[in-house]
């Protein structure tokens, strides 16, 4: 084999690692995060909500950069055998969203306030080709794979909030649609799927196989799970490699060829991991286009990769500052205000918060146990109207304290949360004001 011929294998492996590395990782997460015998909060049997019951906090590490905004309940679907019933109670306005991923991580449905609205209703969520009669009562949501994976988040105002917001999760429902009508309970002491790796971090586990793990995994999982119509330029060009949905087959003569381009794969995609996003002149950095991504496979990959389950920007948009306004390092040996003018809050059409977090993207032990502010807490309005966030290691003061956001001693970074952004923000009209170093 010519060394032009070699270099062509490779590359072709390297671009379908990078295809399926978020169909392999959804895989991996969905037998890890379903791999209990009855929901515990993060884990949930499949066709079964878990729910988280109250905010991190600072002990907290499961995962990096948790919000205290909202509550999650989490529910991962298998569509292969029949539709599920998803059923939803009035919301009582309180804001809520129901993303629905699909198996490539591609966000097909949002049920929610934004989408629905607020009063109680019943989604029918059937798989590929299902065919079959549809309650009148019933809202149906076409899903493109039958693994399916509903991130709810539900409005929580506060700690004194969490016994409404526990009701509301208590009133999401999942029921095949063969049981609906009926007096359904979710099955309990389900049996465990053996040689479940519960351990060690999904990321890391798809980063660990060889490449014949991976495309069998991969090739399997497309069954089911079919690519989109438009990846069918792609889909061609694996079939050199052996690789097609149902099978790998890989011709033993490219083996080593294959198992390269895989490698190199991987490095690329840690290596994007690592290229700076270009900032606003105000020192914020944001991506865009998340949760929809057509044909765009490395960006799909990135966010698998950094942030799996991320949502729409018509549901929320995640600014993040790691510099002040005049590009340096944040750090809590200085002190910072942000300075929102006269009618010049995050135009949220829900609600926004700013959100402290470590170097290492956890909440930070502070004397007041607080680890965002925003719009629902109680802030102090200066007189020309406009309002000042002072972030900051130490208290700056009691006449301030109602607006601090505190920071550790060291480095840190802030996200501003934007649930359900207005369309001055969507279209780049707004901007987040620049974090100002006061001293």
């Amino acid at each position: 084999m010519t060394s032009t011929a070699q270099d062509a294998v490779s590359e072709t492996a390297a671009n379908a690692f990078i295809f399926g590395f978020p169909l392999v990782l959804m895989d991996v997460t969905r037998a890890v995060l379903t791999n209990t015998p009855r929901p515990t909060g993060k884990q949930a049997p499949v066709n079964q909500f878990g729910h988280l019951r109250k905010f991190p906090d600072a002990e907290f590490r499961d995962v990096v950069s948790p919000n205290a905004d909202t509550l999650y309940s989490s529910a991962w679907l298998d569509l292969s055998s029949e539709p599920v019933v998803l059923t939803v109670p009035d919301s009582g306005g309180r804001y809520y969203l129901l993303p629905m991923l699909s198996a490539w991580t591609d966000v097909f449905a949002s049920p929610g306030t934004r989408t629905t609205g607020d009063d109680a209703r019943s989604f029918l969520i059937a798989g590929p080709g299902w065919r079959g009669e549809v309650p009148p009562e019933l809202h149906t949501i076409d899903a493109p794979t039958s693994m399916v994976w509903v991130i709810g988040r539900t409005q929580t105002n506060g700690t004194a909030d969490y016994p409404a917001v526990h009701e509301f999760q208590d009133g999401l429902s999942l029921v095949p649609l063969s049981a609906w009508g009926t007096d359904y309970q979710p099955p309990v002491d389900v049996p465990l799927e053996p040689g479940v790796d519960t351990g060690t971090p999904p990321v890391t586990q798809v980063k660990d196989m060889n490449s014949d793990a991976f495309f069998g995994r991969l090739a399997r999982l497309m069954t089911a799970n079919p690519p989109a119509v438009a990846d069918a330029p792609v889909m061609a060009t694996f079939e050199s490699i052996g690789l097609v949905p149902g099978a790998y087959s890989p011709p033993p003569e490219i083996a080593a060829e294959i198992a390269a381009g895989a490698r190199h794969g991987l490095e690329m995609l840690l290596a994007s991991a690592t290229q700076p996003i270009s900032l606003t002149p105000e020192g914020w950095q944001q991506l865009r286009g998340l949760g929809s991504y057509g044909t765009r496979y490395g960006m799909r990959a990135l966010i698998a990769l950094v942030g799996l389950g991320a949502n729409l920007d018509a549901d929320a948009l995640y600014p993040h500052a790691t510099v002040d306004g005049d590009g340096h390092p944040l750090t809590g040996s200085h002190d910072y205000r942000v300075r929102f003018a006269a009618g010049e809050t995050p135009p949220a059409e829900a609600f926004w918060s700013l959100t402290m977090y470590d170097s290492q993207h956890f909440f930070i032990q502070n004397p007041i146990d607080r680890y965002a502010i925003g719009d629902r807490d109680d802030l102090t309005v200066n007189d020309d109207g406009s309002i000042d966030i002072w972030i900051q290691h130490s208290s700056p003061g009691p006449e301030r304290e109602a607006n601090w956001l505190p920071a550790p001693a060291g480095p840190f970074n802030v996200f501003l949360r934007v649930y359900r952004p207005g369309e001055r923000i969507l279209s780049g009209d707004w901007r987040p004001p620049a974090i100002t170093r006061v001293r």
